[in-house]
């Protein structure tokens, strides 16, 4: 007997994975090798705050623990920008019939250098840390890309 799965809410985080001297952690999807983004995911309840997905996916996808004494809360920060944009024809199966546009709250999250990471291994394959124009070049959204080329202004860093 298989379950019915339900659709996903168009509502979804970004997280610009960093650390102090800014290097960006991108992951490469499992489903679609070759495409590389930061962390994403969707809400899993229409009234589930942003920042608890935000951390939630974090730990999901990497591993890595907000909230913990290495990454404490205050380190993930909510840039309150909102992305709307068309759901690719690939992924809107997910969501229900008639959807076709999601809306992407932004965060970054620094993390210490020698930060553990742990891949869900069905969500990713590999990731790397790089500088921020060559993970800029590297994502295949154009959101993920604004918003790594964004992160110093953001964070108010200085290159």
């Amino acid at each position: 007997m298989t379950t019915a799965r339900l659709p996903k809410i168009p509502e979804s985080v970004l997280v610009v994975i960093h650390t102090a001297d800014l290097q960006v952690l991108l992951i490469e999807r499992a489903d679609k090798p070759g495409f590389w983004q930061s962390v994403t995911g969707s809400k899993d309840a229409l009234d589930e705050p942003s920042a608890e997905t935000a951390a939630r996916e974090v730990m999901e996808e990497t591993g890595i623990a907000v909230g913990s004494s290495a990454v404490p809360t205050s380190n993930l920060r909510d840039w309150q920008q909102r992305n709307v944009y068309e759901i690719f024809e690939t992924w809107r199966h997910r969501y229900a019939p008639g959807v076709t546009h999601n809306t992407e709250h932004v965060f970054s999250l620094c993390v210490p250098r020698d930060v553990v990471v742990t891949l869900a291994a069905r969500e990713h394959l590999r990731f790397e840390w790089l500088a921020l124009p060559e993970a800029a070049a590297r994502c295949f959204s154009p959101s993920n890309a604004q918003a790594i080329l964004e992160l110093p202004q953001r964070i108010g860093a200085t290159l």
